[in-house]
């Protein structure tokens, strides 16, 4: 069980939010621990630089350095020691990705939404790994602990800070995530969408028509059979990232087009070289499609 819920970067003068983890929960206790999170993230100017909001079954950690603070929501029962530790790890990740300069001129909130995939990254290695694979040691955190203990709040106070800071321009902050949209389709996107379809139907054809003669006659053409059906579900999965967002694209593209192509190699003498060339192509058109269709913010309405 996941012990480590959700996690986010925020810049410490303001609150303003530069990255957050996108695996969201849907329970009540959850959502208004996520309320009181970006509650606190607004006063963190008030407190040192360690804090811990505990409640019956969620807390919050804070670990405040420099500009940017990292802050996460974990089961009360997880031990603050670990908690610290992702904190440190997350820091480190995060100055080791963008410099203060870049920091300080952020204008806008989750400016480094990329940064996620890291958060999502650390999170699991803390979530289902040992301890003795972390960078930051445990020691070093429980000694630093020992001698500079995080401060100690109570979720309840967070519901007053809540109200105290919806006044003002902080408000900005204090909503969801923001919703985020891709770039307009574009005509050569729809055109590798349609030759995507293409390459696909036709993998799917010639695998099922293969699959019905290796099953009576060939058992030694399996081999061929999964090398017409993996091109086929890449198709399929490469036309999903290029009309919806999924984090670590790149690495997703680069994989769907490697199988691609060592499917395509593979099943060379049933395929000539230029059918290989063209569905290599069409994979490759796809992949700069997915790659440089990017995601757009929706403006918030200025009369609001």
């Amino acid at each position: 069980m996941s012990m480590i819920f959700f996690a986010c970067v925020v810049r410490v003068r303001d609150g303003l939010p530069l990255s957050a983890s996108t695996d969201f929960h849907l329970s009540q206790d959850f959502l208004e621990c996520r309320k009181r999170l970006k509650a606190l993230s607004l006063i963190l100017t008030q407190y040192p630089s360690r804090g811990t909001a505990r409640g019956r079954d969620l807390s919050i950690h804070f670990l405040s350095s420099g500009e940017v603070a990292s802050m996460v929501i974990c089961s009360s029962s997880y031990s603050t020691i670990m908690a610290f530790c992702f904190l440190e790890e997350l820091q480190w990740e995060f100055a080791a990705a963008y410099d203060t300069t870049s920091i300080g001129l952020a204008s806008r909130p989750y400016a480094f939404l990329e940064f996620d995939n890291i958060i999502q990254k650390v999170k699991c290695h803390f979530n289902y790994t040992g301890c003795s694979q972390m960078k930051i040691s445990l020691e070093k955190i429980q000694e630093e602990l020992k001698f500079r203990p995080p401060v100690l709040l109570k979720l309840e106070d967070m519901e007053l800070m809540n109200g105290l800071t919806n006044g003002g321009h902080t408000e900005l902050y204090m909503g969801s995530v923001p919703t985020y949209r891709m770039q307009p389709v574009t005509a050569i996107g729809i055109l590798s969408l349609v030759l995507n379809i293409m390459c696909g139907a036709l993998n799917l054809i010639r695998g099922v028509h293969l699959a019905e003669y290796s099953f009576q006659e060939d058992h030694e053409g399996i081999g061929n059979v999964i090398a017409f059906f993996l091109p086929f579900l890449a198709c399929i999965f490469q036309c999903y990232l290029y009309l919806f967002y999924s984090s670590a694209r790149k690495m997703k593209v680069f994989v769907l087009v490697f199988s691609i192509c060592l499917c395509n190699m593979y099943l060379y003498g049933l395929r000539n070289i230029w059918q290989i060339l063209f569905h290599i192509g069409v994979a490759s058109l796809s992949s700069y499609q997915i790659l440089t269709r990017q995601l757009v913010e929706k403006q918030p309405d200025p009369g609001v």
